[in-house]
């Protein structure tokens, strides 16, 4: 095996190169900006998916609606584009992130709740405001998400 260093290098030497490569991450770290079209194309998906209970007939004879997963492909997409434009995936987001996905998964379970109990209530026309409920919440938790994956490539 060959080694390209003329000598071996010091350990002072390692630690130049490692800080200088920790200031090239967080250089990267402060380039990157927030895709906010992105984000609010998260919170139109969580808008869409709650409004979908305006259509939904609850009661006995309710059926779960099965655009859902076409949301979830929708959801995919964005993530994929925003992997694109930033290089940050979701597998590297962080515990903080992760919990803001987790709230978002909530949110939405509990607008899309409240809507179905407007709907059975003959106020079909209020799932307007739970729609729109979501998509400012929903696109708030996606930045929420985003900005601690960046706090965490700027710290590592």
């Amino acid at each position: 095996m060959e080694n390209d260093f003329r000598t071996i290098p010091t350990a002072d030497d390692a630690a130049v190169r490692l800080s200088e490569l920790s200031g090239d991450r967080r250089a990267l770290a402060e380039g990157i900006s927030i895709p906010r079209v992105l984000l609010a194309a998260y919170g139109g998906v969580g808008a869409w998916w709650v409004a979908q209970a305006a259509t939904a007939n609850p009661g006995a004879n309710y059926e779960t609606p099965t655009s859902g997963w076409l949301a979830l492909v929708a959801v995919l997409v964005i993530a994929h584009l925003i992997n694109r434009e930033t290089g940050i995936r979701f597998q590297s987001m962080g515990g903080g992130a992760a919990l803001a996905v987790v709230a978002i998964l909530v949110v939405c379970l509990s607008l899309f709740s409240v809507s179905l109990g407007l709907v059975s209530l003959g106020a079909g026309w209020a799932v307007s405001f739970t729609s729109l409920a979501a998509f400012g919440l929903v696109a708030w938790l996606a930045g929420v998400a985003y900005r601690s994956a960046l706090n965490r490539l700027h710290h590592a």
